[in-house]
C-alpha cells in the first residue's frame, strides 16, 4: 500500500482553517467566520496585552490592564467587569483605586496564571517594560519579583503559555527591512528564553491592501478620518500578533498597521488604521494567511458613542470557554489623534464634520469583547455545489461529527477507501441518497442509512458534498 498521510480527528477536531486535513477540494473557498461583536467592557481610555485569566480559587476571572498604571479588574462571567478597591498604591493622594503593580517599576505587559507551576511563588508569571521585556513572577499577581531575563522587543508583543508543547512564547516585535514584524522567543521553564527569530512580517500583498483598505476609510464620509493624510505610498507592517494554541493548531491574530499620514517633527510616527487579520501554522514558524487575508475584526464607521473607530488590537489571545464559545478580546481605539493634532493638522474639520464631541477625546478607547462559536474560525463554503476529500484517518467503530452550517442548504458525508478513493458499501451519497444534514450546529453527528459498526481494517477518508453550506470542522469521538 502506498504511504498514506494520515490525520488524527479523534485527538483533535480537524478545522478546515487551513488544508492541512484536507486531500482534495473543488467549488469551495475559504471564508472568515466574523465575531459578534458585544461592545465596551472597561473604558476610559484603557488598553491590554494580557488575556483574563480564571483564578479557580476565587471563582473569578482576574483582568490586568493598562490604565493609569498597571489596573486590576474582576468579573464572574468574564462579561460584566468591576474596578475593585485594592488599597495598594497612592495615586493622586489617595489609596482607594484599582492599581495592581508598584508604579515605580517597569509596567505590566502580559500575565498568565501557571496551574501546573509547583512552586507557589511563581503561580502567575508575567513580563514586564516598555523596551524589552523582563520577566516577572508572583503568587498573587500583586507581589512581584522581576528576574534578570529580558526578552529583547520593542513598544508592541503578545505573549501565551502552550499547553501543547508545556512552552512559554513571546511573540516581540523588533524591526526589519518590512518594517515592524513578528519574532518569537520560547522558553521551557520562564527561566530563559531563546533569541527571537524572525516568524511573520508584511509583504507586498499587505501593501496593496494597505493602498485599498486607507481609500476606502478616507473616501468615505461614514468614517472618522486622521487628523494627517498624505498621498505618500506607505507600506502596511506588522503590529504585533496575538497566537492561540488551538485543537493542534496556532490561530494567530496579527494587527496589520497601515500608514495614512507621517506626522511631522518631533514626532516619528504615523496617522494609521490597524485592522486585526487571521493566520494559522501548525510550527509556529510557516504560517499562512487565512480567507484571502479578509479583515476578522474591522474598524467601524464613526457613530457618536461607539469604539473601534481607527485602531484595534487583540488583548492577548481568545479565551476558549467551557462550552467551546470563542471569546475574543481587543482594545477598539476610537480617536485616530489628539485635540491637539486636529486642531494644528485639519483645523478640526473632521471633527466639525462628525459633530464629535469632546468627551470623546477623554475617551479614547475601550477593552472590548467578540465572540465566535465553538471551531468557527473559517470555514470551506460551497455556492450550488462543492466536493472535500478528507486526508486519510483510521476509523474503529467512533461516530463522526462535524461543524456546519447549511441553514440555506444540505451537506451529505461518505466514507471511502483512503487508498481507492471508493465510496465502502452503503456509503456511497449518489446510490444510497441519505438523509443529509440541515440546520447549523456546532456538534452534528453524522448518520448513514445502512446500520454499521463504522469499524474499517483500512484507513478512510470522508468525502463531503456541500450545497450553500460551511464546512468548518470534523472529528471522531
Amino acid at each position: 500500500m502506498t504511504d498514506l498521510d494520515m490525520i488524527d480527528p479523534k485527538t483533535h477536531r480537524q478545522l478546515l482553517i487551513d488544508d492541512g486535513a484536507i486531500e482534495t477540494r473543488e467549488g469551495v473557498s475559504r471564508v472568515l467566520e466574523k465575531p459578534t461583536k458585544c461592545g465596551p467592557m472597561i473604558r476610559g481610555g484603557v488598553q491590554s496585552r494580557a488575556t483574563p485569566l480564571w483564578n479557580p480559587e476565587k471563582s473569578l476571572w482576574e483582568w490586568w490592564y493598562m490604565g493609569s498604571h498597571t489596573n486590576y479588574a474582576t468579573s464572574p462571567d468574564g462579561e460584566n467587569w468591576e474596578l475593585p478597591s485594592l488599597g495598594l498604591y497612592e495615586f493622586e493622594g489617595s489609596r482607594d483605586n484599582n492599581i495592581a503593580c508598584d508604579p515605580d517599576q517597569p509596567r505590566m505587559y502580559h500575565i498568565v496564571r501557571d496551574e501546573a507551576e509547583p512552586d507557589q511563588s511563581r503561580r502567575y508569571k508575567a513580563l514586564f517594560g516598555h523596551n524589552g521585556r523582563q520577566l516577572g513572577v508572583s503568587p498573587d499577581g500583586f507581589d512581584w519579583t522581576l528576574q534578570e531575563e529580558t526578552i529583547p522587543s520593542q513598544d508592541e508583543s503578545q505573549f501565551t503559555y502552550d499547553p501543547q508543547t508545556g512552552q512559554y512564547l513571546a511573540f516581540v516585535k523588533l524591526a526589519t527591512e518590512w518594517g515592524r514584524s513578528v519574532w518569537l522567543s520560547k522558553s521551557d521553564d520562564f527561566r530563559s528564553f531563546s533569541e527571537p527569530e524572525l516568524i511573520f512580517h508584511a509583504d507586498e500583498v499587505d501593501w496593496e491592501n494597505c493602498r485599498k483598505r486607507v481609500r476606502e476609510i478616507v473616501d468615505n464620509p461614514a468614517y472618522l478620518t486622521p487628523f494627517l493624510v498624505d498621498d505618500e505610498d506607505y507600506k502596511a507592517q506588522i503590529y504585533n500578533m496575538a497566537v492561540l494554541p488551538y485543537e493542534g493548531l496556532y490561530v494567530g491574530f496579527p494587527t496589520v498597521f497601515n500608514p495614512i499620514g507621517a506626522i511631522p517633527p518631533p514626532a516619528t510616527n504615523y496617522t494609521r488604521i490597524n485592522q486585526i487579520e487571521m493566520s494559522v501554522s501548525r510550527d509556529l514558524h510557516q504560517w499562512e494567511r487565512v480567507a484571502d487575508r479578509d479583515v476578522f475584526i474591522g474598524v467601524e464607521p464613526w457613530a457618536g458613542d461607539n469604539y473601534g473607530t481607527s485602531q484595534l488590537l487583540p488583548a492577548g489571545h481568545p479565551v476558549v470557554r467551557d462550552d467551546g464559545e470563542i471569546w475574543c478580546y481587543y482594545n477598539a481605539l476610537r480617536l485616530p489623534g489628539s485635540r491637539e493634532q486636529y486642531r494644528e493638522f485639519n483645523r478640526n474639520k473632521e471633527p466639525f464634520r462628525l459633530n464629535v464631541q469632546g468627551e470623546a477625546f477623554d475617551d479614547a478607547g475601550a477593552l472590548s469583547l467578540a465572540k465566535l462559536p465553538a471551531d468557527r474560525f473559517a470555514a470551506l463554503a460551497a455556492d450550488e455545489a462543492g466536493q472535500i476529500l478528507s486526508k486519510s484517518f483510521d476509523l474503529k467503530g467512533e461516530d463522526v461529527y462535524i461543524n456546519a452550517d447549511a441553514t440555506w442548504g444540505k451537506i451529505f458525508v461518505e466514507i471511502v477507501d483512503a487508498q481507492t478513493r471508493r465510496p465502502h458499501d452503503g456509503f456511497w451519497v449518489p446510490g444510497e441518497t441519505p438523509e443529509p444534514f440541515v440546520g447549523n450546529e456546532t456538534r452534528a453527528k453524522v448518520r448513514w442509512k445502512p446500520k454499521h459498526d463504522l469499524v474499517f481494517d483500512r484507513p478512510v477518508r470522508l468525502r463531503f458534498y456541500l450545497h450553500q453550506a460551511r464546512l468548518f470542522s470534523f472529528w471522531i469521538e
